[in-house]
């Protein structure tokens, strides 16, 4: 196809990149994979569909910029505040080692230092997209690894802003003119002020004269304005599409309108992101790749054991959250994230990747991308073989455990663990909570409650804590698959003791209670009863028959709830709630 035909060549594209998302999601592998690959297969190097990559690319960039900007729209302060340990400590550090381990190994192997300091970022940052995706997907992103993986996340985004600043800065003659380089930096940081504070206070003010006209028409086209006019403001002053798209979205967050404007560029920008992923993939050559095999799997091997390593032992040396969810965080990010394509192509452009070097690094982060879904899944077992020496209680961490039996023991203590604990201590009902937060242990526990520190999946901790005499155990944690495993270990070593379990969704409460079970609360169905109940308390039904009712659903295992729409409700539980009407209901029927 000519240099014109951009218009069916976008065609192909959009109509190859939806057939292999399809089979990608029918495999259930990610959909960035799927990208990247159709990219490669009607690319230059693959079929040859598609001759002219670079408009395509051009126009798919625009995807990365609505990324940015979104994320800069989704960073409110409090979330910071949240995250703060996982994000600055853990994430700070952990691409601060990364680049600087890379850039190392690679300045030994010949590489120029540029390139190196390069390669090391690239390295360092992991798929937001991705990792979110499959987080989700287990129902583990509330979990204590999903939460370390996320402020980690968060920390690498930020840093594609310094990173993309210091391309065009790396590729003039650093070593031999240092000076340059610092002018340069301020120069650029300078820019980035200013263009910052114009958009701080001329954004918030054009949305509001927007937002006040009645045309909603109007507002979607200021919202688009917005994202690519900053971004090609950004572009026009010395900055690059990205970094300016991501302040815009950084000085709007705080706006009424932050969610409006997400929620008219989020359609928008999944799909120019699929392009982009897509005309990243069409950079990738099959026979390159074939003919740098080892330098490949070298690369592959590298990122997921470095990545994967340094991440476990900062979570279980700095935040001291356990094996477990060390291994999980560590294997969630072993990958080569979207943001690497971005600097990739920023670098090469500048001169600072060759042709070898960068395909190297796609054929590579292609293949991580596509390992991490199955990293994930094997993670439990891998953190059990990893956990098998560590079921010591560290020493002061032991409090209060009791022994003699007929005591409560709560896995979790974190909102739903403390409101129970509460309720016990009203009672005095003696408990012992488990919690692999350490800093939660400590502050509890300097305030007199029995914790104890510790991965509640391994049998020798349960063990500790006098589980074969309790006499209940209640599972609130927010990680389902550990919360089957605690299930699992307590009916092992206790098959008489009473377990009740939390969980998220209902489709989790099967296997909670093949696992040995006596009840599971899920919080999908408990939300729905408590707005059923709501709802029908206003038409006069009587509290003691929407107890009753609520109870019944409750020791079905939500079943009635879980059934198909088209089938009726069971006779006995109608009847219930027809028994609780109040008489004028029923005279008037």
């Amino acid at each position: 196809m000519g240099e014109g035909d951009l218009l069916p060549q976008l065609l192909i594209l959009i109509a190859v990149a939806a057939v292999g998302v399809a089979v990608f999601e029918r495999l259930g592998l990610p959909a960035v994979t799927g990208f990247l690959l159709t990219g490669a297969l009607v690319g230059p190097g693959g079929l040859g569909l598609i001759q002219d990559s670079d408009r395509v690319r051009d126009l798919a960039e625009f995807g990365v910029v609505f990324l940015l900007f979104e994320i800069g729209l989704e960073l409110p302060v409090e979330r910071l505040r949240g995250l703060w340990r996982e994000a600055f400590l853990a994430g700070g550090l952990q691409v601060t080692l990364t680049v600087g381990v890379v850039a190392w190994i690679a300045s030994a192997s010949g590489m120029r230092g540029e390139t190196a300091l390069v390669v090391g970022a690239l390295v360092a940052m992991s798929s937001t997209a991705l990792v979110i995706r499959l987080l989700a997907d287990q129902g583990a992103i509330d979990a204590p690894q999903g939460q370390v993986a996320v402020g980690i996340l968060l920390f690498q985004d930020l840093c594609i802003v310094p990173f993309l600043l210091a391309v065009p800065l790396l590729a003039n003659d650093v070593a031999t003119a240092p000076s340059v380089f610092v002018a340069s930096l301020a120069k650029a940081g300078a820019t980035l002020v200013l263009f910052g504070g114009v958009a701080y206070f001329a954004l918030p003010w054009l949305l509001d004269r927007v937002a006040r006209q009645p045309s909603k028409d109007l507002f979607s086209l200021l919202a688009l304005l917005v994202v690519v006019g900053s971004a090609f403001l950004a572009q026009e002053v010395g900055l690059t599409l990205a970094v300016g798209a991501f302040v815009a979205g950084l000085v709007t967050a705080s706006s009424p309108y932050a969610h409006q404007l997400f929620a008219e560029v989020v359609s928008l920008r999944g799909v120019l992101l699929g392009l982009f992923f897509t005309a990243v993939g069409m950079l990738f050559d099959p026979a390159a790749a074939w003919a740098q095999g080892p330098e490949v799997m070298a690369y592959v091997a590298g990122v997921v054991g470095l990545k994967a390593g340094l991440v476990f032992l900062l979570v279980l040396g700095l935040l001291r959250l356990g094996v477990r969810v060390a291994v999980l965080a560590g294997l969630a990010l072993a990958q080569t994230g979207e943001f690497s394509f971005v600097l990739a192509a920023a670098a090469g452009q500048a001169g600072l990747l060759d042709a070898d070097v960068e395909q190297v690094f796609l054929a590579g982060s292609v293949l991580t991308l596509l390992a991490t879904p199955f990293l994930l899944a094997a993670g439990p077992r891998i953190a059990s073989a990893l956990a098998a020496g560590s079921d010591k209680l560290p020493t002061g961490e032991r409090r209060g455990a009791p022994r003699a039996g007929g005591h409560v023991v709560l896995v979790g203590f974190g909102l739903a663990g403390r409101s129970l604990a509460r309720i016990l201590r009203a009672i005095d009902i003696e408990y012992v909570a488990i919690e692999t937060n350490v800093r939660t242990v400590r502050e509890v526990g300097d305030q007199g409650e029995p914790i104890v520190f510790g991965d509640a999946t391994r049998v020798p901790l349960l063990e500790r804590v006098s589980v074969g005499t309790a006499r209940l155990v209640i599972v609130a944690i927010s990680d389902a698959h550990a919360t089957h495993q605690v299930v699992r270990a307590v009916r092992g070593i206790a098959p008489n003791t009473p377990v009740l379990a939390r969980t998220r969704y209902i489709l989790e409460a099967d296997a909670l209670f093949a696992a040995g079970a006596q009840g599971v609360v899920a919080d999908e169905f408990e939300s729905t009863i408590d707005l059923g109940l709501k709802a029908l308390r206003s038409f006069g039904i009587a509290d003691s028959a929407l107890s009753a009712f609520a109870e019944a659903l409750r020791e079905e295992g939500y079943e009635p709830l879980r059934a198909s729409p088209d089938l009726r409700l069971d006779p006995w539980l109608t009847e219930l709630l027809l028994e609780g009407r109040p008489a004028s209901s029923e005279e008037g029927d």
